[in-house]
C-alpha cells in the first residue's frame, strides 16, 4: 500500500521552503519541480502515480509560490541559480545521493541549472535523469512576453469560483483536467487578501526575474555541459517551445551525444498537465530505464 504523502517544511538558505514527499522512503528519488506561477501540488499526479510504483518523490514549492516564504530580497532571490542552489540545500537536508528530476517549465530550466554543474557543481553527479516537460534552453519571446502580462498582475475575484474560472482560461493549454483535478489546482493555489478577496498564491515580484535578469531562461551553455538523459515533452500546441528549439535541441549537448528523446504530447500546449496515462507513463518508462 502507498504511503501517504507527508508535507514538510526546512529552513534552506535563512528561508523556509515547504514540500510534499511522496512514496517509500528508501526508493529512487525523483525531485518534481513545478512552472514559474504554479505550487508543487501540480505534481500530485505524477507523485501518486511513481509512488505506487516504489519510487520517492519529492515536491518542493518554489521560493515565493505556494506554502514556502517571499524572498525579503526578490531582486537577488528570484532567479534560476538561486532556485538551483535551493535544490542543493534540500538534497543536502534530506541526505539525497541519487536524483532524477521532472521539472514543468521553470522547473526544468532549474533542472538543467542544476544538472550542467556550472553553478552548484555538486548537484550534475545527483542528477541521474532529466525530464523537462515543455521547457527548452530558449523560449519564444512572444510567450515570455504573455506570462510576464499575466504572473506579474495577478488578478483578484470575490470568490474562488471566480479564480477557478480564470484559472480554466489562462491554463487550458494544460490539456485535459477532470473537474475535481481543476477544483484541486484552484484550492491548492489560492490566498485571501486583507480585502477579503482570492488571488493566485505567489508573490507577484517573482515576475522581476524577467527585469532584473535579462536572459535567465537563455541557458544553452548549461544544456551543453548536461551528460545525463533527457526526456523532453513539447506540447504540440505550445507556443514557449518552437519546434525549430527541439531541432536545435538534438544536436547538441545530451542531444548530440544520443541521450536525449522528444516526445510531442497532442491535445497541450504550455504545458501539459502530466494528469494522464499518455503523460505519466513515458515518464516512469523513461526514469526507469535511466535508473537501470
Amino acid at each position: 500500500m502507498m504511503n501517504q504523502p507527508t508535507s514538510h517544511y526546512a529552513r534552506l538558505l535563512d528561508r523556509e521552503i515547504h514540500w510534499m514527499d511522496w512514496g517509500p522512503r528508501d526508493g529512487e528519488v525523483v525531485i518534481a519541480w513545478h512552472g514559474l506561477a504554479r505550487t508543487g501540488r501540480d505534481m500530485d499526479e505524477l507523485a501518486a502515480h511513481l509512488a505506487a510504483g516504489g519510487f520517492r518523490v519529492i515536491c518542493p514549492d518554489t521560493l515565493g509560490r505556494g506554502l514556502s516564504q517571499w524572498s525579503p530580497a526578490p531582486d537577488e532571490e528570484y532567479q534560476l541559480s538561486f532556485y538551483a542552489r535551493l535544490a542543493e540545500a534540500l538534497c543536502d537536508a534530506l541526505g539525497l545521493v541519487r536524483v532524477h528530476w521532472v521539472g514543468t517549465s521553470m522547473g526544468g530550466a532549474i533542472g538543467m541549472v542544476c544538472a550542467s554543474g556550472r553553478v552548484v557543481p555538486r548537484m550534475k553527479a545527483r542528477i541521474e535523469s532529466l525530464v523537462l516537460n515543455d521547457n527548452a534552453p530558449e523560449l519564444a519571446p512572444a510567450a515570455i512576453e504573455r506570462i510576464k502580462s499575466y504572473a506579474g498582475n495577478p488578478p483578484a475575484f470575490d470568490t474562488v469560483a471566480e479564480l477557478e474560472s480564470f484559472f480554466r482560461t489562462v491554463y487550458k493549454p494544460y490539456g485535459w483536467l477532470s473537474n475535481a483535478q481543476w477544483r484541486r489546482l484552484t484550492e491548492t493555489s489560492t490566498r485571501r487578501l486583507p480585502d477579503g478577496r482570492v488571488t493566485p498564491h505567489y508573490d507577484p515580484a517573482m515576475v522581476r526575474q524577467f527585469t532584473a535578469h535579462d536572459n535567465d531562461y537563455l541557458i544553452w551553455p548549461h544544456y551543453d555541459a548536461i551528460e545525463v538523459p533527457v526526456l523532453c515533452l513539447r506540447g504540440a500546441e505550445s507556443d514557449l517551445v518552437l519546434p525549430e528549439t527541439i531541432d536545435a535541441m538534438r544536436t547538441r549537448g545530451p542531444g548530440a551525444a544520443g541521450r536525449l528523446q522528444v516526445l510531442e504530447v497532442p491535445g497541450c500546449g504550455h504545458a501539459p498537465a502530466l494528469n494522464v496515462p499518455a503523460h505519466l507513463v513515458p515518464i516512469e518508462v523513461f526514469l526507469r530505464a535511466a535508473g537501470a
